[in-house]
Protein backbone atom coordinates (compact mmCIF):
# COMPACT_ATOMS: atom_id res chain seq x y z
CA UNK A 1 0.00 0.00 0.00
CA UNK A 2 1.39 3.09 -1.08
CA UNK A 3 0.94 6.28 1.75
CA UNK A 4 -0.95 8.89 1.19
CA UNK A 5 0.39 12.78 0.07
CA UNK A 6 -0.90 13.74 3.65
CA UNK A 7 1.24 11.17 5.16
CA UNK A 8 4.13 11.38 3.43
CA UNK A 9 4.31 15.38 3.55
CA UNK A 10 3.71 15.06 7.15
CA UNK A 11 6.46 12.85 7.74
CA UNK A 12 8.82 15.25 5.18
CA UNK A 13 8.10 17.41 7.64
CA UNK A 14 11.64 18.15 8.47
CA UNK A 15 12.78 16.51 4.74
CA UNK A 16 12.64 13.81 6.47
CA UNK A 17 10.10 11.25 9.04
CA UNK A 18 9.83 10.43 12.16
CA UNK A 19 8.49 14.29 13.32
CA UNK A 20 8.27 14.15 17.32
CA UNK A 21 6.79 17.24 18.97
CA UNK A 22 8.55 18.98 21.74
CA UNK A 23 11.67 17.23 22.34
CA UNK A 24 13.79 18.02 25.49
CA UNK A 25 17.49 18.59 24.31
CA UNK A 26 19.25 14.85 25.28
CA UNK A 27 22.23 14.33 27.25
CA UNK A 28 25.41 14.36 24.84
CA UNK A 29 23.54 15.64 22.04
CA UNK A 30 26.15 17.89 19.88
CA UNK A 31 24.20 21.16 18.72
CA UNK A 32 25.41 21.98 15.33
CA UNK A 33 26.08 25.92 15.05
CA UNK A 34 27.48 26.56 12.03
CA UNK A 35 27.59 25.74 7.74
CA UNK A 36 31.43 24.41 8.61
CA UNK A 37 30.61 21.69 10.96
CA UNK A 38 27.35 20.60 9.50
CA UNK A 39 29.26 20.32 6.02
CA UNK A 40 32.13 18.25 7.88
CA UNK A 41 29.51 15.78 8.50
CA UNK A 42 26.94 16.05 5.42
CA UNK A 43 29.07 16.30 2.65
CA UNK A 44 29.64 13.53 0.44
CA UNK A 45 27.47 11.47 2.52
CA UNK A 46 23.95 10.39 2.58
CA UNK A 47 20.88 11.16 5.16
CA UNK A 48 18.64 8.18 5.94
CA UNK A 49 15.66 7.15 7.06
CA UNK A 50 13.01 3.80 6.60
CA UNK A 51 11.83 5.15 2.76
CA UNK A 52 14.35 8.00 2.86
CA UNK A 53 17.92 8.40 1.01
CA UNK A 54 18.70 12.46 1.35
CA UNK A 55 22.15 14.31 0.28
CA UNK A 56 23.21 17.92 0.81
CA UNK A 57 25.70 19.46 -1.27
CA UNK A 58 28.26 21.80 -0.43
CA UNK A 59 26.19 24.29 -3.30
CA UNK A 60 23.24 23.98 -1.21
CA UNK A 61 21.47 21.83 -2.82
CA UNK A 62 19.52 19.30 -1.05
CA UNK A 63 18.53 15.91 -3.93
CA UNK A 64 16.64 12.40 -3.03
CA UNK A 65 13.95 10.34 -2.77
CA UNK A 66 11.71 9.69 -0.11
CA UNK A 67 9.10 6.72 -0.65
CA UNK A 68 9.56 6.36 -4.81
CA UNK A 69 9.58 10.41 -5.14
CA UNK A 70 11.86 12.61 -5.90
CA UNK A 71 13.32 15.13 -3.08
CA UNK A 72 14.97 18.32 -4.34
CA UNK A 73 15.56 21.47 -2.76
CA UNK A 74 18.23 24.38 -1.33
CA UNK A 75 19.42 25.01 2.08
CA UNK A 76 21.63 27.91 3.29
CA UNK A 77 23.17 28.81 7.04
CA UNK A 78 20.99 31.70 8.71
CA UNK A 79 23.00 32.48 12.23
CA UNK A 80 23.13 28.96 14.12
CA UNK A 81 19.90 27.34 12.30
CA UNK A 82 19.72 25.15 8.83
CA UNK A 83 17.29 26.66 6.77
CA UNK A 84 15.61 24.65 3.97
CA UNK A 85 13.20 24.96 0.97
CA UNK A 86 11.94 21.94 0.11
CA UNK A 87 10.04 20.19 -2.64
CA UNK A 88 8.49 16.40 -2.20
CA UNK A 89 7.13 14.79 -5.82
CA UNK A 90 5.13 17.96 -7.00
CA UNK A 91 4.40 19.14 -3.52
CA UNK A 92 6.10 22.48 -1.75
CA UNK A 93 6.74 21.97 1.15
CA UNK A 94 8.24 25.60 1.92
CA UNK A 95 10.85 26.99 4.08
CA UNK A 96 11.64 26.30 7.51
CA UNK A 97 14.92 26.94 9.08
CA UNK A 98 15.60 23.89 11.88
CA UNK A 99 18.07 23.63 14.97
CA UNK A 100 20.44 20.60 13.92
CA UNK A 101 22.03 18.31 16.77
CA UNK A 102 24.28 15.23 16.11
CA UNK A 103 23.95 12.14 18.40
CA UNK A 104 25.83 9.33 17.72
CA UNK A 105 25.65 8.54 13.87
CA UNK A 106 22.59 11.30 13.67
CA UNK A 107 21.48 14.48 13.26
CA UNK A 108 18.08 15.38 14.56
CA UNK A 109 16.43 18.36 12.87
CA UNK A 110 14.21 20.02 14.76
CA UNK A 111 11.66 22.79 13.39
CA UNK A 112 10.51 26.07 13.55
CA UNK A 113 14.14 27.60 15.26
CA UNK A 114 14.01 23.93 17.63
CA UNK A 115 10.83 24.66 18.55
CA UNK A 116 8.84 23.08 16.65
CA UNK A 117 8.83 19.02 15.43
CA UNK A 118 12.23 16.73 15.09
CA UNK A 119 13.32 13.89 12.93
CA UNK A 120 16.31 11.81 13.01
CA UNK A 121 18.44 11.08 9.96
CA UNK A 122 21.52 8.58 10.08
CA UNK A 123 24.82 9.53 8.45
CA UNK A 124 25.98 7.09 6.30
Amino acid sequence: MRPTLAAVAAALCLAVVACVPGLARAEGAQVIGDRATFLGLVENRTLTRMGIRLQVGADGSIAGDAFGRPVTGAWRWSGSYFCRDLVYGSRNLGSNCQVVELRGDRLRFIADEGRGQSADLRLE
